[in-house]
């Protein structure tokens, strides 16, 4: 991985591939460690295109997703007098399709959103939908016409992103229930952008089967694991794709938004309550930003540096070994992706954040930082462990000037001003 990964914008470990689009939770608490299920990551480019007039639908248990059923007679009843159609019209012209560019993976990654407001041109999605982008296109599926977005900001703990569409026009928001108020048995429709596909959404129906879940959701390909809280969990068929889109109820009102997906023998679905997610939108907005969220993209250096805790860098290579299982004697290149080796030669510090290579064209790079050596401090902090050098980064915006000291290893020590870049969302 590179910087931002162990926190929003910082520095952090190496490597790691694109964000998959609906994750997969274990078992919700208690014994949700165990039965954890991984679905394979989205990665391809969105076709754009209107909404169409035929509504593509999953049902509950469909092929190879378990089995999955209404939780009782009352609630398969108000299930049944669910219109799938009228719920669609009502939240369509609201969702958009998301293509996050991860340009430092040479990976695309899609998912869905959908409008919150139309006038600002704000767009509800996930953040492991954009987790590593450096540039994210959204097009709304009423038009089909994409747009460049602006990420907002955004909260790993919780899982949610805003992002802002600032020369949109003819914008629809979907209409806000109050998830506070759902209740077991709830009939839902989740809609979203399944497999990144594009253009017409499809739909799920379903019925809310428990409130208030804990789950553990991971995702294979990019090491991303997270425990949310809070979830709504359905038994409507969420897929790969549909992360960040609306789950909606009878009414036509987005009660969540489509996060996660699996289960050890009951096949679920789990939404972020609507309600959680758009008062971490309104702190984004706002610009407050908080330990768990990054108010925009992060600034940027471009070394890659090991996920460990260690102060002792031997130590970080030793453990990046174990996780890379290979060492390499270059010195003298940069790479273009985040697999990286862990470098035989390492400078003589005490503490800092080892580095195991640099990505090209990055401030990294043009500094002359190279695989092996350590740094020891930026911005005139000290760093101790890779984490802290992620830590100290997220204090920064992208364009600001900040001192940089590394060892060499030589043993030289090293010091430039660097001017930190744009980093992808971490």
């Amino acid at each position: 991985m590179h910087e931002g990964d162990s926190a929003s914008g910082g520095s952090a470990p190496a490597p790691a591939g694109p964000p998959g689009d609906s994750l997969p939770p274990g078992d919700p608490a208690p014994g949700w460690a165990h039965g954890l299920l991984v679905y394979l990551v989205v990665a391809v480019l969105a076709a754009a295109a209107g909404v169409g007039a035929t509504l593509a639908v999953r049902h509950p248990g469909s092929a190879a997703r378990g089995t999955a059923s209404a939780p009782d007679a009352a609630a398969a009843s108000r299930f049944a007098a669910m219109n799938d159609e009228i719920v669609y019209n009502e939240v369509a012209p609201g969702i958009v399709d998301v293509n996050a560019n991860l340009q430092y993976l040479d990976e695309t990654a899609e998912g869905t959103g959908f409008v919150i407001n139309a006038a600002a041109g704000l767009v509800l999605t996930n953040n492991h939908v954009i987790d590593g982008a450096t540039s994210v296109t959204v097009t709304p599926v009423a038009s089909g016409h994409s747009y460049q977005a602006k990420i907002l900001g955004y909260d790993r703990s919780d899982d949610v992103a805003l992002l802002q569409l600032p020369d949109a026009t003819g914008l629809k928001a979907v209409t806000i229930g109050d998830s506070s108020h759902v209740t077991v048995g709830t009939p839902v429709l989740a809609i979203g952008n399944e497999a990144g596909q594009g253009g017409s959404p499809t739909v799920a129906p379903g019925v809310i089967s428990s409130l208030d879940r804990t789950i553990k959701a991971s995702d294979s390909s990019s090491g991303l694991i997270e425990t949310l809280f809070g979830m709504l969990q359905t038994n409507a068929d969420i897929r790969p794709g549909d992360s960040g889109g609306p789950l909606a109820n009878a009414a036509g009102q987005v009660i969540g938004i489509d996060t996660a997906a699996g289960g050890a023998t009951v096949y679920s679905g789990y939404a972020i309550p609507i309600k959680q997610a758009l008062s971490i939108a309104n702190r984004i907005a706002a610009g407050r930003g908080s330990p768990a969220i990054q108010i925009g993209l992060p600034g940027f250096l471009g070394a890659l540096v090991p996920d460990s805790g260690s102060t002792n860098p031997r130590l970080q290579a030793s453990q990046q070994q174990r996780q890379a299982g290979s060492v390499s004697s270059s010195r003298s290149s940069c790479i273009t992706g985040t697999a990286t080796t862990v470098p035989a030669s390492i400078a003589p510090a005490r503490s800092g954040a080892l580095v195991d290579g640099v990505l090209c064209g990055t401030v990294a790079a043009s500094a002359g930082l190279f695989a092996g050596d350590v740094i020891t401090s930026i911005g005139g902090r000290a760093v101790a462990t890779p984490g802290s050098l992620t830590a100290i980064l997220n204090r920064y915006r992208p364009g600001r000037a900040v001192p940089l000291a590394w060892v060499s290893p030589g043993g030289g020590l090293h010091t430039a001003l660097v001017t930190l870049g744009t980093g992808p969302a971490r």
